[in-house]
């Protein structure tokens, strides 16, 4: 990575920045709008806001962590509710599955918007986004939500490496996203399902493992962890823990992935 370069990004973002009387950042609490976040906070100062979307999408974890950093750098934060479990277009699980959810999110964004006269709307996308299949993407742009991160040009490993030198804790947090993703697509969402994943993921969280994936085939949980992770599986009393905990959430087998984490791996039946 250049580091220069790095840095020289982060000015353009600052200099787009002071271009916008205010701001609405979609807020995850990831490392991405962290950074989105705080470097808007040092600019704008009380004319940035962050809204925490409250969904089963999402684990709860990640909704009050969010809080908390948003408490800590003096950011007003806004937590406001959705339900996808309603939508037919996003329980179907078809390919275009993002795209509607993320023109829900879009939408009750530009409600706050609205209600409290922000002028700019911003998602906290990275140009690494751009390699993977994204249709939430086309989405947010459709609603007219910015994202700045990819106009300054900032990729993941530029962002982890400038949070770091802010002094931002969510430098090194492991990258999350929608649980809606672990279910292949044409699987049918429901609830239970993303509760399920949502529970073991927070079960292996608590076993002490960082990046994490429970794909959901079904009877079938797959685990994905680190390569580093891997061979703490083969300790006897964690492996029994872990089939015994997956068993209690319903799933009949409990399968780990050779391969370990990798973004997006349920995409790749889409080039397939």
């Amino acid at each position: 990575m250049d580091i220069d370069a790095a840095r020289a990004k982060r000015e353009k973002l600052i200099d787009m920045l002071r271009e916008m009387p205010s701001l609405l950042v979609g807020f995850s609490g990831g490392v991405d709008s962290s950074f989105l976040l705080a470097v808007a906070r040092d600019v704008l100062k009380e004319h940035v806001t962050a809204a925490t979307v409250d969904s089963i999408i999402f684990p709860s974890r990640e909704r009050d962590e969010a809080a908390e950093f948003a408490r800590k750098i003096g950011v007003e934060h806004i937590i406001f509710k959705s339900n996808e479990s309603t939508m037919p277009e996003f329980t179907a699980n078809g390919p275009d599955r993002c795209y509607f959810c993320k023109r829900a999110l879009s939408a009750g964004l530009k409600r706050i918007a609205e209600e409290k006269g922000i002028a700019h709307i911003a998602f906290a996308a990275n140009t690494d986004d751009l390699e993977d299949y994204r249709p939430g993407t086309r989405a947010a742009e459709e609603m007219g939500i910015i994202s700045p991160l990819i106009e300054a040009g900032l990729n993941k490993e530029e962002i982890r490496f400038l949070s770091r030198e802010m002094g931002l804790a969510t430098w090194d947090k492991p990258s999350m996203a929608c649980l809606a993703t672990r279910i292949p697509y044409g699987a049918r969402i429901t609830a239970e399902m993303l509760k399920s994943i949502g529970d073991a993921e927070d079960f292996l969280s608590g076993m002490g493992f960082r990046q994490i994936r429970v794909r959901h085939h079904g009877a079938v949980a797959r685990i994905e962890v680190s390569l580093t992770e891997l061979p703490r599986f083969l300790e006897e009393e964690l492996r029994r823990k872990v089939v015994k905990r997956f068993r209690e959430l319903g799933f009949k087998h409990v399968s780990l992935d050779l391969e370990g984490f990798v973004s997006g791996s349920m995409n790749r039946v889409l080039t397939d």
